[in-house]
């Protein structure tokens, strides 16, 4: 292979890894329970951004296993454990979160992540706001 080949192999693997623009993001999670008095808004990190892709052409000729594309998703993750007030003594006041400390494009794992953008707006509260920096 010559020099420039392989510089520009090197570049390209580089620069698509930077363009990807995946990385830790802002969020606000809104939780409540229907036993307890408030909701508790959460500032948390998540992942969120663009990976590059390839979508073949050839789709129907092609296993769907080879059709997957990349997603923004955890690399290094950490849970935390916030109380929401106005519980009763017998409901679990506990809500545990991920939280994002670094990012990856790559496969979806169900696991642990949503793989399913929902055009319905489902993250906001009903009962009065408290609000949680962790």
């Amino acid at each position: 292979m010559s020099p420039f080949f392989v510089m520009s192999l090197l570049f390209g693997l580089t620069f698509g890894q930077t363009a990807s623009l995946c990385a830790p993001s802002e969020y606000v999670i809104h939780v409540e329970k229907r036993e307890c008095a408030y909701c508790l808004a959460i500032n948390t990190t998540i992942c969120a951004g663009f990976c590059m892709t390839r979508d073949s052409n050839g789709k129907k000729l092609l296993l769907k296993s080879a059709l997957s594309q990349n997603v923004c998703t955890y690399k290094e993750m950490l849970y935390q454990t916030a109380l929401i007030p106005g519980c009763p003594h017998h409901t679990i006041p506990y809500y545990s979160y991920p939280v994002a400390v670094s990012c990856k494009c790559g496969k979806c794992n169900t696991d642990y992540s949503d793989c399913v953008h929902e055009k319905v707006r489902t993250n906001y509260c009903t009962k009065p706001q408290k609000l949680c920096n962790m």
